[in-house]
């Protein structure tokens, strides 16, 4: 193989991701010519409706998907967290990358913590599962709605729409906005559980040994073993983004330290489990803790908030 493309979505963060991958390959492979397909997802053109309304995490792959299955591209670079579960005949998730810092972040021009927000302050999030965390925090807070890219996202702050907003610490430091906000604040994982794969990228394949060769080198080990755990508990769950979910398993030597929580969107009622495991266990585990939180009726707490979610938050 002579040229390689990788299809990935226009936002500037997704750019970044692409542009980075693109490098570590041409580095990797100086024969080989690597060339950026980007485009746009259903889910950047769609800006005025929650993502559980219109489909879910999909929204930001199918685009990319169709690429590759049409012939256009060969990989496509992914957040991890918005990789669903399943992939059409033909595609696979065959490499996650290096992860960087899986916790979220509050950024603020006012307020330097969540302890050092107002009364109903207003907080700028469509994630449930932060929504449902940050009430458990701070029940008297104000959740609004918040959909764009990471640059929209930060201007409605900026503009005062917000009083502070929540977002993943990874972004805002692979663009290097940290210094646009007078306050950006990671969350301690204890406070506030990632999501799934949160800061780790999936790199989507055609399925096929050539291209399965050419990108082994991005492949990062702890990674594998921190979010194959991650996504199997997503998995047996049957969680998508219109759930309540967090996940984080994080080496440390041999061990795993995994934490978990789902719950209602209002944090009123959450399953909450952590455990230690040695990370040669790594494949059947997050099924394990999956299955201990099924056995807690975590599926009949999650179909209660899916509910609350349809028709009181959005």
């Amino acid at each position: 193989m002579k040229k390689l493309i990788i299809a990935t979505r226009e936002s500037k963060l997704a750019m970044w991701q692409a542009e980075h991958i693109q490098a570590r390959l041409q580095e990797a492979h100086p024969d080989l010519e690597v060339i950026i397909n980007s485009m746009t997802s259903k889910g950047d053109q769609i800006l005025d409706t929650p993502l559980a309304k219109i489909g879910g995490k999909g929204l930001f792959t199918k685009e990319l998907e169709t690429s590759m299955l049409n012939g256009e591209s060969h990989i496509a670079v992914h957040s991890l967290k918005d990789v669903p579960m399943e992939f059409p005949d033909g595609l696979k998730l065959a490499i996650i990358t290096k992860r960087h810092d899986p916790r979220d972040a509050l950024l603020s021009e006012k307020y330097a913590s969540i302890e050092e927000l107002p009364q109903k302050a207003v907080v700028g999030t469509t994630s449930l599962r932060r929504r449902m965390q940050i009430l458990k925090i701070r029940p008297d807070l104000t959740i609004k709605n918040l959909r764009g890219n990471v640059n929209t996202r930060i201007r409605k702050l900026k503009e005062g729409q917000y009083d502070a907003i929540i977002l993943a610490s990874s972004g805002i430091k692979r663009l290097g906005l940290q210094e646009e906000i007078k306050y950006f604040t990671p969350i301690s994982e204890e406070l506030m559980i990632p999501a799934m794969g949160q800061a780790a990228l999936g790199i989507e394949i055609v399925d096929t040994p050539e291209v399965a060769s050419i990108i082994e080198v991005l492949r990062d080990e702890d990674a594998t073993v921190e979010t194959t755990i991650e996504r199997e508990f997503v998995r047996v769950l049957e969680g998508g983004c219109q759930v309540p979910i967090g996940i984080n398993a994080k080496l440390d030597g041999d061990n795993v330290n995994v934490q978990a929580l789902v719950g209602l969107p209002d944090g009123e009622e959450i399953i909450y489990e952590k455990l230690t495991c040695n990370k040669n266990e790594y494949k059947t585990k997050g099924e394990e803790l999956a299955k201990l939180f099924i056995e807690r009726g975590a599926k009949k707490l999650l179909k209660r908030a899916e509910h609350i979610a349809m028709t009181e938050v959005f």
